[in-house]
């Protein structure tokens, strides 16, 4: 009789046991963790928080309504400074203590240096970084400095819209009715990020009938430039890349209006916009720089939803969000639909969301047409965009004046994959 006893105390408590464990588990699967590098505070910091912000307020939002079909998303952002071991470190810490499944990551070098950690965790990371080197999953291209099966981005490689950029230069050499080769100088930090497009880009310049001039290097950082800006003018140069952006760029353009160097300068994605546009004044002239979203003032279905996201940051909706903010609103909700598709095909684990980022194509997140670029992803490829919206802006009688010039569609060539 005791034995018997014994034994129904035993089922009893491995039946508690059981069930306790089960509602651990159910509680575990009621939030996932999504670790946010930002650069608050470092070189980047002038487009890093409008990004940043972007991405928090759509967490915020998706939280706010109902999550991933229910599922919380628990979430930190770090700022790091744009300083790689603070980057790596936080990493290491989401992956250990918070079991982090994704991530919404920001600069170059950081992205670069985590593509072995990434690969390894099966951690799925959705940068701000548009780097070619990040587009080769399987490494099949030997430009590929490495495979990176778990890297995306929102938007087109900064190689492609270099690309683009020297495309549209090309035609408007020809419509200016001038002969000869045009010349092209890479004007930017010897950095990872400013340095990324570099090569492939001359590389397609050259193809296109472009005399490559020497790269000009200036630093990340503002300062007098007008020594590089008279290396410049004593080239001949006619169309500038510049791969850097805001105080940098401002001072690159008033270096130049100095010194009179007569150069057109296209910017990569990040160095045009309309704070730094305001900030130049009148030495802002004909500027050409892509984007991968429209404008705040402009009147597209998506809009409404990017201004219902805003106000989780800003609740008077009166914040004007330059086109930074949208890219971070498009990373997040590719992310968020991805986790959507995993949560019902065998759960929210890295490497089903990284399954469900090559479900859909022509893919466009719910509720953000005319706001972001439909996507195209597959597990050799993660050129998700090779759209390239090129615009010029100038500036006016204190007025800031930006009109679209032009629309690239990059090829998908197998020589530009990872590079």
């Amino acid at each position: 009789m005791k034995i018997a006893n014994k034994s129904k105390l035993l089922l009893t408590t491995i039946a508690t046991s059981s069930v306790l464990t089960l509602s651990a588990g159910a509680t575990a699967k009621e939030s996932v963790f999504v670790g946010h590098l930002a650069d608050m505070s470092g070189p980047t910091a002038f487009v890093g928080k409008v990004y940043a912000d972007g991405v928090r307020d759509s967490l915020a939002y998706i939280n706010a309504n109902g999550g991933i079909d229910g599922i919380k998303l628990e979430f930190e952002t770090i700022d790091y400074a744009y300083k790689v071991p603070q980057a790596i470190a936080a990493y290491k810490k989401w992956k250990s203590r918070k079991k982090m499944v994704v991530m919404q990551g920001w600069g170059t070098a950081d992205t670069e240096a985590l593509i072995s950690f990434v690969a390894r965790d099966k951690t799925p990371v959705f940068s701000a970084s548009y780097s070619g080197h990040l587009t080769d999953p399987t490494g099949k291209n030997p430009h590929t400095k490495k495979p990176a099966p778990y890297n995306f981005f929102y938007g087109a490689s900064y190689s492609d819209a270099c690309r683009g950029l020297v495309q549209w230069a090309a035609k408007d050499w020809q419509d200016k009715g001038n002969k000869g080769k045009p010349k092209f100088t890479h004007i930017g930090a010897n950095h990872p990020f400013p340095n990324a497009p570099k090569a492939a880009c001359a590389e397609y310049a050259k193809e296109l009938g472009f005399e490559v001039m020497p790269p000009v290097v200036i630093s990340m950082k503002p300062g007098d430039f007008k020594a590089q800006c008279l290396s410049i003018k004593s080239s001949g140069s006619n169309y500038g890349y510049i791969g850097n952006l805001g105080g940098s760029v401002l001072s690159l353009v008033k270096s130049c209006n100095t010194v009179g160097t007569d150069i057109q300068f296209m910017s990569n994605i990040w160095g045009g916009d309309q704070k730094v546009f305001e900030a130049a004044g009148e030495g802002i002239k004909n500027y050409i720089f892509p984007t991968m979203t429209p404008f705040w003032t402009d009147d597209v279905p998506g809009m409404k939803l990017v201004r219902e996201i805003s106000k989780m940051s800003d609740s008077t909706g009166e914040q004007a969000r330059l086109h930074h903010y949208m890219r971070g609103v498009c990373s997040t909700y590719f992310m968020k639909e991805a986790m959507e598709w995993a949560k019902d095909n065998g759960g929210i684990t890295g490497e089903n969301v990284k399954k469900g980022m090559y479900v859909k194509k022509n893919w466009v997140p719910k509720g953000l047409e005319g706001v972001c670029l439909a996507a195209n992803w597959d597990h050799e490829d993660h050129r998700g965009i090779n759209q390239v919206n090129i615009y010029q802006g100038n500036y006016n009688g204190g007025d800031v004046q930006i009109e679209q010039v032009s629309q690239v569609t990059l090829e998908r060539r197998d020589d530009w994959l990872g590079y």
